[in-house]
């Protein structure tokens, strides 16, 4: 290990005020070529002239577009399953180690742990592989911790839930976690005080409603959130670049939903 390491790489994820705005894009490699995928160097000149701080990405996008991405942080997903081709689920399992993700410049590596799901006795033990692996190269490791994984959220994803797994994620040694929000404040609220590390809020699929994805962040951020790691609404939405900057007002600069929307127009 090398002591201020990991502390440096976090504040490439974290800013100075202690929050992180991630792009996820890391879904073609599984879920197929979505819309607002098709061309990477496109979508990540947009969120670089939006202002977002970092990407969660696969191994390919961050070697073939190195020179776009720049000064964004990367985080690289580390695991992976079957594709949305496959009849039948297949097993999780990783796919980089410590090793690849320092080789190609990330400063942190991410995967899933999802307690209560099939997947528990998969993720679960290579997360504590990872964790122990990452922690001699002082590397970060982000948890995306959903319980139930994604078998059955409506009844699986509650508060309660929730904060089990994000628990059981930083047990298991996760520099910080990624997860759904809770639906409300108050209980987030107690997910995170009870996370002893950084929660990132995951977007989940696309909302309709822009101005309902800026409220979800805005509550989550006054629940003691410190970022998103946010993907669909991102890349979906008709200007990312404008999406990027509306998000970043409601982390960086403590806007309104209402304040950031006018972003969008």
């Amino acid at each position: 290990m090398v002591y201020g390491a990991k502390e440096r790489r976090m504040r490439r994820l974290f800013q100075s005020d202690g929050k992180a705005f991630i792009v996820a894009m890391d879904h073609a490699g599984s879920m197929g070529v979505l819309p607002g995928l098709q061309d990477p160097g496109r979508l990540i000149d947009s969120i670089v002239a939006g202002g977002a701080d970092a990407i969660l990405t696969t191994y390919g996008v961050a070697t073939r577009f190195a020179e776009q991405i720049g000064g964004l942080a990367v985080v690289l997903r580390a695991d992976g399953a079957c594709t949305a081709l496959a009849k039948e689920r297949g097993a999780m399992s990783l796919s980089y180690d410590a090793l690849d993700a320092l080789r190609i410049g990330a400063d942190a590596v991410a995967v899933m742990a999802m307690p209560g799901s099939r997947s528990e006795d998969e993720t679960l033990p290579y997360l504590a592989a990872l964790v122990s692996q990452c922690r001699e190269w002082s590397l970060p490791v982000m948890a995306e911790a959903l319980p139930g994984g994604f078998e059955d959220p409506a009844n699986m994803w509650t508060p309660e839930n929730i904060g089990f797994a994000c628990r059981v994620a930083v047990e298991m040694g996760a520099d910080l976690v990624k997860t759904q929000y809770s639906g409300d404040v108050e209980s987030f609220r107690k997910i995170v005080d009870t996370t002893y590390a950084p929660v990132v809020v995951l977007g989940g699929g696309t909302i309709k409603n822009e101005a309902d994805l800026l409220s979800v962040i805005s509550d989550a951020m006054r629940a003691g959130a410190k970022g998103v790691a946010i993907g669909r609404n991102i890349y979906q939405y008709t200007h990312p670049e404008k999406m990027v900057r509306a998000i970043r007002a409601v982390i960086h600069d403590e806007a309104t939903a209402a304040q950031a929307a006018r972003a969008l127009h």
